[in-house]
């Protein structure tokens, strides 16, 4: 009963895990540039002195989804749709550098460029800071041009570019906060041939009929393993009351 019941604690977590994974997935639907999370069940066998006979099982998210999601167009100058492989550098809340697929730029008042969600676009020398301008146009390789209020309209200035980069070669992971991050703490260095679709963002990669699948697949999973602890807490009931009959 023992190793029945701690099969079924093991799977419990496990399925618990998938669920939220799952459910932040759904939750992230509509969310722009989000790539959904993939979680996956491994073998933990428990350390100590004596031979490894026992193992539980570990259900957490692996990676993330990296297969694009789909364009729409918004006519918005300052969204983008990261083409291809390409990520776009961000500011981090800690300041480090991290990196998105999410495209719905924006301003602040003071000109910092974000993203939609308030993480500052970083550029050639750092945060993107624009001044005011008539107009502001971002072009394929990801520069950013703008006409100075008073300005020719026909003369555009160059005043920065996004920090575009690809992650070929290198390792990164997923944070809790959706940026990804470099495993070793660095850096990706900027990709040339790295380009954005101005005026359109890419929306989340999370296909809803399938997240909704592997939602009721983690429901069943835990209340099969609900059902084998009563089914064990029967058994050792049946045996403690055989043992209490008089000889």
């Amino acid at each position: 009963m023992d190793r029945l019941v701690h099969t079924s604690l093991t799977a419990l977590r496990g399925a618990m895990a998938r669920q939220t994974a799952v459910a932040n997935n759904l939750a992230n639907a509509n969310t722009v540039g989000f790539r959904a999370e993939i979680a996956n069940a491994s073998t933990r066998y428990l350390d100590g002195q004596t031979f490894k006979t026992r193992a539980q099982q570990a259900e957490q998210v692996v990676a993330a989804d990296m297969n694009q999601g789909a364009v729409t167009q918004t006519g918005n100058p300052l969204d983008v749709a990261l083409n291809g492989d390409a990520l776009l550098a961000v500011q981090a809340d800690d300041g480090a550098e991290a990196y998105t697929r999410r495209g719905d730029l924006k301003l602040s008042e003071s000109g910092l460029l974000t993203t939609g969600d308030g993480k500052p676009v970083l550029g050639e020398g750092g945060p993107i800071t624009l001044p005011a301008a008539d107009s502001i146009s971002i072009a394929k390789d990801g520069s950013i041009w703008i006409v100075p209020q008073g300005g020719e309209a026909n003369q555009p200035q160059r005043v920065d570019a996004l920090k575009l980069a690809n992650a070929s070669g290198s390792s990164i992971k997923k944070g809790t906060d959706g940026l990804f991050r470099e495993v070793n703490g660095g850096a990706l260095p900027q990709d040339p041939l790295a380009s954005v679709t101005s005026g359109s963002v890419e929306g989340s990669n999370v296909n809803p009929t399938q997240a909704l699948v592997q939602m009721i697949e983690a429901s069943r999973a835990w209340e099969t393993q609900i059902k084998m602890i009563t089914t064990a807490r029967e058994i050792d009931d049946g045996g403690a009351s055989l043992m209490r009959l008089d000889a």
